[in-house]
């Protein structure tokens, strides 16, 4: 079972994993594999009946926390729905959610736009009111998607976020990171005020063994209270057995053996090095079936090895490179 957890000084009641609905709330992602994993036919009944096959399995296996946003397709209407038809009480399920993007892709794999960005005033009051009209008052954690500096200095904005926490809107007022930029963005979220208040208690970052760039500001900011989700700890599918990218032959073959060194899976052993960060309160998991998240759940077991640890921080990118890789990987 997946052991319970709080964010930060929030106190937010989470689980040591999460289950993010990125993967299935639409039938394009950039997630490597899903040309397997997925129903050839991903219609909106199909897809939601793949979300609730994963939530169900989540819950089942002590997954209290599910991670949405406003452009992940039908993700937060999808989740709504499941709520509804098992009847879940509010304190079996938190919800985080997310606002700044919006889903442009028609439910179609090959648009050309998937999802447009817009970190204005008007843009976060629209998205709540549409958040709010899904979730209502089970939206207990609302993030910013993928900050930009320009973001997090802007006062309006901070005011509003602020706001909406004071009013219960939602409990806690968050921000996700991407990009190389993510340092930098993070340092001005800590030392953000509305009236001497801190604007945000929650930080979701990109965090993994190709980019583990972030490990310090994680730890300060945790150290400071603020609570830490990681996100993305798979690198898109790059750190599991779909990753067949030839440019990443190498990689795949040190991952391999090293994993086969611990009896494990790639994708646990993935997982585990987020896991035994000291700093990390919750990591998500992207699964898109209940066997990824199985083994998913399986890595709360593994211990890594002195040997493993340096392996993995062999094979650690520099951050521009693993951003550029990032942004080249095919929506499918």
């Amino acid at each position: 079972m997946v052991p319970p957890a709080t964010l930060g000084a929030s106190r937010i009641a989470v689980s040591r994993l999460g289950l993010g609905l990125a993967a299935v709330g639409r039938p394009g992602y950039i997630n490597l594999g899903r040309e397997r994993e997925l129903p050839a036919d991903r219609t909106p009944e199909a897809l939601y009946a793949r979300s609730a096959a994963l939530l169900d399995a989540a819950r089942a296996a002590g997954v209290r926390y599910v991670d949405v946003a406003r452009s992940y397709g039908r993700a937060e209407e999808f989740l709504a729905r499941w709520l509804r038809e098992r009847s879940v009480p509010p304190e079996a399920i938190t919800i985080g959610s997310k606002w700044g993007y919006r889903y442009t892709a028609g439910w179609r794999v090959d648009a050309r736009v998937h999802e447009e960005k817009e970190l204005s005033l008007v843009h976060f009051t629209t998205q709540l009111a549409e958040s709010r009209a899904l979730l209502a008052d089970r939206l207990a954690l609302y993030q910013v998607h993928s900050a930009t500096p320009e973001s997090v200095a802007d006062a309006a904005l901070l005011h509003a976020l602020v706001g909406g926490r004071r009013a219960g809107a939602y409990r806690a007022a968050g921000l996700t990171l991407s990009g190389p930029d993510s340092a930098r963005v993070l340092q001005a979220a800590l030392a953000a005020r509305v009236d001497g208040e801190r604007v945000f208690d929650v930080v979701q970052a990109t965090f993994n063994c190709l980019e583990p760039s972030l490990a310090a500001p994680l730890a300060a900011a945790r150290e400071a209270g603020v609570g830490v989700i990681v996100k993305e700890a798979l690198a898109n599918g790059r750190l599991t057995a779909a990753n067949g990218r030839p440019g990443d032959a190498g990689l795949v073959r040190a991952l391999d053996a090293a994993a086969a060194a611990l009896g494990c899976t790639v994708d646990q052993l993935a997982l585990a090095f987020v896991l035994e960060q000291p700093w990390t309160d919750m990591v998500l998991s992207g699964a898109a079936t209940t066997e990824q998240l199985q083994s998913h759940v399986g890595a709360l077991e593994i211990a890594l090895t002195a040997e493993t640890r340096a392996v993995l921080a062999a094979i650690a990118e520099p951050p521009a490179c693993y951003w550029a890789t990032r942004s080249s990987l095919p929506w499918s």
